[in-house]
């Protein structure tokens, strides 16, 4: 690790801001920091230089400039560039954090942004089936192939939602090939992508042992096309409707319902977190938000009700000296 003398010996509080936020920089990638942890909060000190008189120094900034700072981006930059109270929330951290480590190494001395007031955002958590809801969610589904007329659309759609995590997008263009039923004790589903920039999400899940017969009924009632779900997503957002009001939910099913319980029930069987993020096709650094959430879900969908937790404060506020 460098050295922070090397980085920050000639910063003073005479130093404009371009330099200073280049030691800043320099001084987080020192500490671990991730690439898109940097990015965003050199990106947030920046926004404030810009704002600012170009020669103005590091030193001569007070509490006043970065509360007029904060009033301008949330109440009147916003009219054009709309600020969503998380993004407001993240920049408050970044200023603050920058100041306090100008201050902490003896750069300035004294902290305009102490006294800065920081917004905590409470992120809301998906709505979820508890583990009661979840197998009367799938008998409700079975029943409509118990029906006069047999109807393989209801379980199969929603088993293989709660299975796999997949998305709406997702399942919409599933095609037959992309069923795979050559290992009777392994089949799989492929999730594939057309646009080459979204390759990274495709993935192969396993699929239940005993969604494979209710796939061949579907096969049998539909006529086979491109797609083993050929309708819109308006339709398909019916069908799970449907399976809602024949299970008696109070609340509306829908694919991110089904996707988040998917996720949390594999938690809640203590699968390993590495597998659920693959299984949903999200990056290491969605993981890191979408875990916190899972594990704020999981008492919910065991059956007890936490209550509400404030969204972490980014990693690099707690780091920081």
């Amino acid at each position: 690790m460098e050295h922070e003398g090397s980085y920050n010996e000639f910063i003073t509080g005479e130093t404009t801001f371009p330099a200073a936020i280049h030691a800043w920089e320099i001084y987080l990638a020192n500490e671990g920091r991730t690439a898109n942890t940097i990015k965003a909060f050199i990106s947030d000190v920046q926004l404030l230089s810009s704002s600012l008189p170009p020669d103005r120094m590091i030193g001569s900034i007070t509490t006043r400039d970065l509360n007029n700072f904060l009033h301008w981006m949330e109440h009147e930059r916003s009219r054009k560039v709309p600020c969503s109270p998380k993004t407001y929330s993240r920049r408050v951290t970044s200023i603050k954090s920058f100041f306090r480590w100008l201050k902490n190494f003896g750069i300035i001395p004294t902290d305009p942004a102490e006294s800065v007031l920081q917004v905590t955002v409470y992120a809301p958590l998906p709505e979820i089936l508890t583990a009661e809801e979840y197998p009367l969610v799938l008998e409700a589904a079975n029943s409509f192939r118990r029906k006069e007329k047999s109807d393989a659309r209801p379980m199969a759609l929603v088993q293989l939602l709660l299975a796999t995590a997949i998305k709406k997008s997702e399942t919409l263009t599933i095609a037959p090939n992309h069923i795979d039923l050559e290992d009777p004790d392994q089949p799989l589903l492929y999730i594939r992508y057309d646009k080459g920039t979204q390759r990274f999400k495709e993935r192969k899940i396993n699929l239940p042992l005993d969604w494979v017969p209710v796939y061949y009924e579907l096969l049998d009632q539909e006529k086979l096309t491109d797609r083993i779900f050929p309708y819109s997503a308006r339709r398909l957002e019916y069908l799970l409707r449907d399976i809602g009001a024949a299970a008696g939910l109070t609340k509306n099913l829908s694919f991110n319902m089904c996707r988040w319980t998917s996720a949390v029930h594999d938690l809640y069987i203590n699968v390993d977190e590495e597998s659920i993020r693959i299984k949903m096709g999200v990056s290491k650094v969605q993981w890191r938000e979408i875990s916190q959430k899972l594990h704020e879900l999981k008492p919910i969908y065991s059956g007890i009700t936490p209550q509400p937790a404030e969204e972490e404060t980014e990693e690099i506020e707690k780091n920081l000296p």
